[in-house]
This record gives C-alpha cells, structure tokens and sequence, in this order.
C-alpha cells in the first residue's frame, strides 16, 4: 500500500470518527449503557475465560526488557519466625512491548504532530501524558465481545508472520463462524500468534508479525466497533506501507479513536466458543487505575 493511499484512509477514517463533545471518549462513546445491558444478556453458562497471557520476567526474542516481579519480603529469619509477617512483592514492566497482554490509551500513538482528534502531541511530555489518557478507561470496558478466528478459516492452525488479514477475511469469517460485529463492540481478530509461539518457541516480531492490512480498517469503521484486539500486535511487519512502520495503530488509535489490545491470548476462547458454536459473549477488560498512563497490562475475560 502506497504512502498516499494509507494517508487518503487516514483522511477518510478520521472524518469519520466521532465529532463534539463524543470525541472525548472516541469510539468507546458507541458502548451505550444499552449496549452494555444488552451485552450481560449475551450470558448462558457462567464460563469465563482470560484473555491475557501469563506476564513473562524471562528474557527473549520477543521480550528483551521483560517485566521484573522482586519479593521484598519475608526475610528468610521471617518465614519461619513465631507471630504475624507479610509476603510482599515488586512489580515493573514495559507495558508496550512484544510479548505481555496489554491496552493501548488513545495517547500512545502520534501522527504529524497530534493525537486522536487533532489533540497537540505536545501534551504527552517526558513527565506525563496530559490528555487522552488511560484515565479514560478508569471504569473499564464492558461489552459484547466477537472473536473472529482467521486461521480456523482459512483451514491453518495459526497465520506465518508477514501475513496480512483483510477485511474480505473478516467479512468470511463471520459468515463462517455465523456471527455479525456490530456497533459499540469489542472485537478480537485471532491470528495464531500464541499458538505458534507456544509450538516453534519465540521469535522477534517486530521483524516480522501477522496482522492486519491497514485497508482491513474499513471493517472495524464500518461496523463501528469501540475495541479491537488481537494475540499479535494488530499490525504486521514487516509493515504494508513504506514509511509507517504501525499503520494499523495509527488508523485505529490516532484517526478513529478505537482503545487497542495488543498480545492477548486467544487459544484458550477459541476452543471454547469452537466447542459451543457461538462466538459472542459478555468481554470485560479492567486496566489498572493509572490516570496519566499511554497504556497498561490487562487481564481481559470473556463471560459465556
């Protein structure tokens, strides 16, 4: 795709993201309370399901700064003393890397200069992010999930990094899968990342990645969906348009204002909806409540 005709989607999508006082929130404004209640009826068995796969403090390929969880206590004198002592912990991590489950805040993506909405990249400075924040997903997000399994259509056990999702595939799969995203929906596009990590071992995706071609877009914007997410990174790599290295990031956060789960672990819901022939549920994401935050770690579950 030709850096002309990625701009011309970016003008495109943009001018149809969501105006006023309803930009504030960007595509999330489409998860209407309605929507909501709608979404908890979608219930049937009580199952649930995580999404997210096992923070990993071992280094990789793909993981070459990985989180770093320290006990700070008991003292080995503590552990085995008379009376009351706690076990206490320390937790790091970069949250966008390439192996750790984690959402996208609508700050984390700057293009020519400015956020989602035409908001001054400037106000994400070394200190702080000023606007656009996690904070904005201080509630969570709760909605009617849809899994769209693409290497299940296309008969494969997961997609070869470099492949590229279209929005045909998207369209395929949901006449295969006999499900319809809709608006204000939390939709998550299966690409087999995990399923190949866990059988070939870890390789460096920011070399190459399956993913979505940019021009898939037009789906989610279509659909009008308010999440998407993915057990890869959502772009392919290397990447379909010469000089932007994250051109779905760039349409999904920067021009429609769509919160992105990046690295989630989808193996396990996939072979639950498979089994039950039904690829919609109750889906509730709970970052963690930090306000001036371009991300965090997520522990998304789906409820059957």
């Amino acid at each position: 795709m030709s850096e002309a005709a990625f701009r011309a989607l970016y003008r495109r999508l943009r001018e149809q993201a969501p105006t006023g006082t309803a930009r504030r929130h960007g595509a999330l404004g489409l998860l209407t309370p309605e929507r909501v209640v709608a979404a908890a009826g979608e219930v049937r068995t009580g199952r649930t399901v995580s999404l997210a796969a096992p923070i990993e403090v071992a280094p990789g390929p793909d993981n070459p700064e990985p989180a770093v969880h320290r006990m700070i206590a008991p003292t080995r004198q503590e552990s085995t003393a008379h009376g009351l002592h706690f076990a206490r912990d320390r937790f790091a991590m970069n949250v966008h890397g390439d192996a750790d489950s984690h959402v996208d805040a609508l700050c984390h993506v700057m293009f020519d200069g400015e956020l989602y909405g035409g908001v001054p990249a400037s106000t994400v400075t070394p200190d702080h992010a000023g606007a656009l924040t996690l904070d904005l997903v201080r509630d969570g997000v709760v909605g009617r999930g849809v899994l769209l399994d693409v290497p299940r259509l296309r008969g494969v056990p997961w997609l070869e990094p470099g492949d590229q999702v279209t929005a045909e595939d998207l369209e395929a799969a949901e006449a295969a899968q006999g499900v319809t995203a809709g608006p204000g929906d939390l939709l998550l596009v299966r690409v087999g990342h995990r399923r190949r990590r866990r059988s070939l071992g870890a390789w460096d995706p920011a070399q190459a990645r399956a993913g979505l071609h940019p021009e898939a877009m037009r789906f989610p914007a279509e659909r009008g969906v308010a999440v998407l997410g993915s057990d890869g990174n959502n772009d392919t790599a290397p990447s379909a348009v010469p000089g932007v290295d994250y051109p779905v990031h760039v349409l999904a956060v920067n021009a429609m204002g769509v919160h992105l789960l990046d690295y989630l672990d989808l193996e396990a819901l996939a072979e639950v909806c498979s089994q039950s022939a039904r690829w919609h549920f109750l889906c509730v994401v709970a970052p963690l409540r930090l306000p001036s935050a371009t991300g965090s770690p997520v522990n998304p579950v789906a409820v059957l």
